[in-house]
């Protein structure tokens, strides 16, 4: 199972990198990766995520060869 994951904006440049590629074992969500990933960091409060350009929720699980990307929250005007 991989799982191509990307960060964006602040977060990219928090976390000094743009994407991780995962290879989990077992079934993971959308939190669960930003745990393997990062599990000394927890996930930024407000943090957006998608799964394939979807947004999804902490909760939803993620399938091998989804691509998964955080980002902050999102202003406009």
């Amino acid at each position: 199972m991989t799982i191509d994951v990307k960060y964006f904006a602040s977060l990219r440049d928090r976390l000094g990198r743009a994407e991780d590629r995962l290879d989990p074992v077992g079934e993971l969500t959308v939190a669960g990766v930003w745990a393997a990933l990062w599990p000394e960091t927890p996930l930024p409060p407000n943090t957006l995520a998608a799964v394939n350009m979807e947004y999804a929720e902490p909760t939803q699980t993620v399938r091998d060869g989804d691509e998964v990307a955080f980002f902050p929250p999102v202003t406009g005007g």
